[in-house]
């Protein structure tokens, strides 16, 4: 006699976490963090500044550009949570006062991506048994969501704050340990920009060193922007 069959995941076969809503605020709050601050500092070392006033340039980049992209994290996550939250409300409500006509709109749903039309009712009525599955099938479908996966506004927040501000100190370091280059410090913030791409790559499936040098080459292109017009307003405040 054969043992049963135990129904589970595929060995190996193994998803990210898509929806928890902190991977790409961390990302995002990286790449911006080491992005801004070398920016900043090319600008400010362009325009002739000597090594402590680029520090402080540094860590008030580094203070406000965490403050203002944690608030802007959590202001954008709430309000599209508490968005999802009124559609499906809304959702909730059709299907408690109209249930015929919302198994109808589902099986036809169904039926447009190519199910026999029986089936679609069938399935569309068994659906509807269950309030709860009626109401989170109606959302994946309707509104391309899940209403009980979303994104926490705190953890985009906390995450893009954090990461920030890491990537953010990067390039400050070499002022900080005694270095009074400022190549050293461009160098080593393009450095954490391309590990940060690298690390990027590993969610992705890309190329880690293609990912790696595209960070490098936007923090470069930003850099040389800055340096440039830092080092005209430094000459032409020498000037005045």
């Amino acid at each position: 006699m054969k043992p049963p069959v135990i129904a589970g995941p595929l060995p190996g076969h193994h998803h990210s976490d898509v929806s928890g809503g902190w991977l790409r605020p961390a990302v995002f709050g990286a790449m911006d963090g080491l992005v801004s601050n070398i920016g900043l500092i090319s600008g400010v070392g362009g325009g002739g500044a000597a090594p402590n006033t680029i520090i402080v340039a540094g860590f008030a980049g580094l203070v406000a550009g965490a403050i203002s992209m944690a608030l802007g994290e959590y202001t954008s996550v709430r309000t599209q949570t508490e968005q999802v939250a009124a559609e499906v409300a809304k959702e909730r409500r059709e299907l408690e006062h109209n249930p015929e006509v919302e198994t109808d709109e589902l099986a036809h749903m169904w039926i447009a991506r190519v199910l026999p039309a029986d089936l679609a009712h069938q399935v569309a009525k068994v659906v509807h048994t269950n309030p709860e599955e009626a109401l989170r099938v109606h959302a994946q479908e309707e509104l391309g969501v899940n209403p009980g996966v979303q994104p926490s506004p705190w953890a985009a927040a906390i995450s893009s704050f954090c990461f920030f501000a890491v990537g953010a100190l990067l390039p400050v370091v070499p002022y900080l340990v005694g270095s009074r280059d400022l190549w050293v410090a461009v160098a080593v913030g393009g450095l954490g920009l391309f590990l940060a791409g690298a690390v990027v790559a590993r969610f992705t499936s890309r190329r880690w060193w293609l990912s790696g040098l595209r960070q490098l080459l936007l923090g470069a292109a930003a850099a040389g922007a800055t340096y440039v017009i830092g080092s005209l307003i430094g000459n032409a405040a020498s000037l005045s």
